[in-house]
């Protein structure tokens, strides 16, 4: 169904166009739209005109013409005036409103199998069946952006992501949930995970200086075919994940650098409570001070430099080692070799993993 506005800016564009005063009215004769509050509606003509076997009628000095959805008789349009430029006025226009109603209908379908075909609720037969009936291409590339936006329902949102791609008629803007939006994008031959960068960061900057909102952009990897879809829409939705957990400075996060991120996010929490056992013999690494989470993290950022993480910390050389001597004590890990550091590395972001998901499990 389209809605009134669709309808009210139709009519009073073509009331532009040729001056004559229009009104559209359900089967029931209620007027939905109108270009001029002075056009008088009788609901017992229509209802009379409607259970006639007329497409169209002359009724005190005006015009009545039947709208179909397909079959089924959807509207009743009323153009004012007795003349045959009037008729043909009023046939010009349930014309243009009888193709917007096949266009927006079309439009659902299509939104609907896009929803479905992410949601992997359609046979591989009927993915193709209906992508042929949609006129939809099967063999074309393609990636899926989830666009996460700070409000619900950001209708504001929705539409800029809709004004930015409108023009591209072979992307596909939807929304599963109240929080997300679906840019399914369909690609050049010759585009590139680079490519994908930048279409991210544009959507972030029209967010936010359109609708005024902040927004994170998650994206999967590029497939080939219609049926692989929902593989790179599943992807895009775990880069959102981890990358909250891992990455939450980042508001672009692509599936193909989660990096150990990925191979965490899909850990049982049993066994990630087991690994830290382990690791810190039942010693939380949320105990540490903020001055050695600060020197860790910072000797991790420099790649296990001494010199440079000393430099960077503004401290001396002697009093960094001595923190690294004191925490091996505290832990049985040196973070000054390479093996004792990738293990504590892993064992950080288990712990950022686990209290991500309790968080979420509460």
């Amino acid at each position: 169904m389209i809605s009134n506005q669709i309808l009210q800016n139709t009519v009073d564009g073509l009331k532009g166009i040729t001056r004559i005063e229009l009104c559209i009215c359900d089967t029931e004769g209620k007027a939905l739209v109108s270009t001029s509050s002075q056009m008088e509606i009788v609901p017992s003509q229509i209802t009379t005109f409607v259970e006639s076997a007329a497409d169209s009628q002359l009724v005190n000095g005006c015009q009545f013409f039947k709208i179909y959805d397909e079959h089924k008789l959807e509207y009743v349009l009323l153009a004012k005036g007795a003349s045959d430029d009037v008729y043909m006025i009023g046939k010009i226009a349930a014309f243009q409103i009888q193709n917007l109603l096949v266009a927006y209908k079309e439009r659902f379908d299509k939104d609907n199998f896009i929803k479905n075909l992410l949601l992997d609720n359609l046979l591989l037969v009927d993915i193709y069946n209906r992508a042929k009936k949609l006129h939809i291409e099967t063999s074309v590339r393609r990636v899926v952006f989830i666009i996460e936006t700070k409000n619900e329902k950001d209708t504001n949102a929705l539409e800029t992501v809709r004004s930015l791609f409108s023009s591209k008629t072979r992307d596909f803007i939807t929304a599963i949930d109240e929080k997300n939006i679906i840019l399914v994008k369909e690609l050049r031959i010759d585009d590139t995970y680079a490519d994908m960068d930048k279409t991210a960061n544009t959507i972030l900057d029209m967010l936010n200086t359109e609708a005024m909102t902040q927004a994170h952009v998650a994206y999967g990897t590029i497939v080939n075919e219609i049926k692989e879809v929902s593989k790179s829409y599943k992807e895009a939705k775990m880069a959102l994940d981890v990358g909250k957990i891992f990455y939450s400075n980042k508001n672009v996060i692509a599936y193909g650098n989660l990096g150990i991120g990925r191979l965490i996010y899909q850990l049982p929490l049993p066994l990630c409570r087991m690994f830290i056992k382990e690791i810190f013999d039942g010693k939380n690494p949320d105990e540490f001070d903020e001055e050695t989470l600060t020197t860790i993290n910072k000797f991790f950022e420099n790649s296990l430099n001494v010199s440079e993480t000393s430099r960077q910390l503004y401290i001396h050389r002697n009093t960094l080692v001595y923190r690294l001597d004191k925490l091996q004590k505290t832990t049985g890990l040196d973070l000054r070799v390479f093996e004792d550091a990738i293990t504590f590395k892993i064992a950080l972001m288990v712990v950022k993993y686990m209290k991500y998901m309790e968080k979420t499990d509460y």
